[in-house]
C-alpha cells in the first residue's frame, strides 16, 4: 500500500486536530484577529481563484489523477496553489486564535509541509506519465511550492477562463468552514472581552 494515497485520501479531515486545538486554545486579541484574518483571507483568495479554473476536480477524494494539466492563473506562478493556499489559511486561522503561540503555528507549517509534500511527490508521478513531456517542461519552469512572479508562458494544452460561480460551487464547503471558524474565534474574543476592550 502506497502510505502516499492514503494520505491524499484523508487530506479534508486532517486539519481537525489543529482546528479542534486552536478553538480550545485560543485566546484572540485585535492584532491577532486582524493578522491572522490577512493571512487567512489570502489563503481562501489563492484557493478560490484556483478552482474558478479547476473547478471540482481538486475535491477528488479517489486513486490520485486529474483529466486535464491546468497550468494557468494561479497554476502558472506555482504547481500547488490549492496547497499553498492551504497552509497560508491554517497558519491565518492559528494566528487569529493567538492559541499557542508560535508553537502550534510552526507545527502547522511543518505538519503540512510535509503532507503536501508526500502527496504532491504521488501527484507528479500521475502527471509525468499521463501529460509527459508538456507536464516535464512545466515543472522545469514552475516551482513547487514557492511562487514565482513571472508567468508561466509555456504549453496549455487546456485552457479554461476563470469562472467565479464554479469556484464558489467547488468551494462552498470550505467557504463555510472558513467562516464558522472565523464566527468562533470571535465569539472567544468577545467573552474574553465582554465590553469590547482587551484586558
Amino acid at each position: 500500500m502506497d502510505i502516499r494515497q492514503k494520505i491524499f485520501e484523508v487530506r479534508s479531515y486532517t486539519p481537525l486536530p489543529f482546528l479542534i486545538a486552536i478553538v480550545m486554545y485560543a485566546h484572540p486579541t485585535v492584532a491577532s484577529l486582524v493578522v491572522g484574518f490577512v493571512f487567512a483571507a489570502c489563503g481562501e483568495a489563492v484557493r478560490l481563484w484556483s478552482v474558478s479554473i479547476a473547478g471540482s476536480e481538486t475535491r477528488t477524494t479517489g486513486p490520485v489523477g486529474g483529466t486535464h494539466l491546468v497550468t494557468e492563473g494561479p497554476f502558472s506562478h506555482v504547481r500547488n496553489p490549492l496547497y499553498v493556499g492551504n497552509i497560508f489559511l491554517y497558519v491565518g486561522f492559528g494566528i487569529m486564535s493567538n492559541a499557542l503561540i508560535p508553537w502550534l503555528q510552526l507545527g502547522a507549517v511543518i505538519f503540512f509541509f510535509l503532507q503536501y509534500s508526500l502527496i504532491v511527490s504521488k501527484e507528479e508521478e500521475h502527471l509525468r506519465s499521463a501529460f509527459g513531456e508538456e507536464y516535464r517542461r512545466y515543472m522545469e519552469a514552475v516551482p513547487r511550492f514557492l511562487p514565482r512572479l513571472k508567468r508561466y508562458t509555456g504549453e496549455h494544452s487546456f485552457h479554461r477562463e476563470a469562472d467565479l460561480s464554479r469556484g464558489v460551487q467547488s468551494e462552498r464547503r470550505t467557504l463555510q468552514a472558513f467562516m464558522l471558524v472565523i464566527a468562533v474565534l470571535l465569539v472567544e474574543f468577545f467573552i474574553e472581552n465582554p465590553f469590547g476592550t482587551p484586558h
